[in-house]
């Protein structure tokens, strides 16, 4: 009996994969995912597809999202982080157990330092991304795949195209660095 490195890798789920692909008319399938509201958002997806690792089928499982996307993402998070130093203590709402307390006017002054903090650093341009894949080959379920595109939103096409260069080893990525304002968003 073969082995495998996990479910991801077994012939038997890439050929149901495969069907549902077929069945569809894409060369992937979204997956549900309750706990990410972003995908509501048109700017991210997460996907399934088959592709190869080192000449082997495989099924590759993540998320595929805009620049912009993670452009606001690594803006919130270095922002939350310097309100953290501030404010010992501080859990954004997110990151929130059951039972936290904060003060009303404590977190009201909180979210201004926050909203100052995010615009400060879109407007002296503190973060710059690019586009990206990462893999992730220790994923629970075949490889793992995070990929970052300069486009508006995340589209059946934009997606149909990625896979397509992807699978065929022509993706060329994008280098240059680039940097967003949420006022360009209005």
């Amino acid at each position: 009996m073969a082995t495998y490195k996990n479910d991801g890798y077994r012939p038997d789920e890439i050929n149901a994969l495969k069907d549902e692909c077929r069945q569809t008319g894409r060369s992937f399938v979204y997956v549900e995912d309750d706990e990410l509201d972003v995908l509501e958002s048109g700017e991210c997806a997460h996907i399934q597809f088959v592709g190869k690792d080192d000449g082997q089928e495989v099924i590759f499982d993540g998320l595929i999202y805009t620049l912009r996307l993670h452009h606001s993402s690594m803006v919130y998070e270095m922002a939350v982080d310097q309100v953290k130093k501030t404010y010992p203590g501080y859990q954004p709402p997110e990151e929130r157990a059951p039972g936290y307390r904060i003060d009303t006017e404590k977190e009201e002054e909180v979210e201004e330092v926050l909203t100052e903090l995010i615009e400060e650093l879109e407007d002296t341009e503190a973060v710059k991304v690019k586009e990206h894949v990462e893999l992730d080959r220790g994923f629970e379920y075949g490889i793992g795949i995070d990929v970052c595109l300069n486009t508006e939103d995340i589209t059946d096409d934009v997606i149909e195209q990625f896979i397509s260069q992807f699978n065929e080893n022509t993706l060329r990525l994008d280098q240059t660095l680039y940097s967003f304002s949420s006022d360009e968003e209005e």
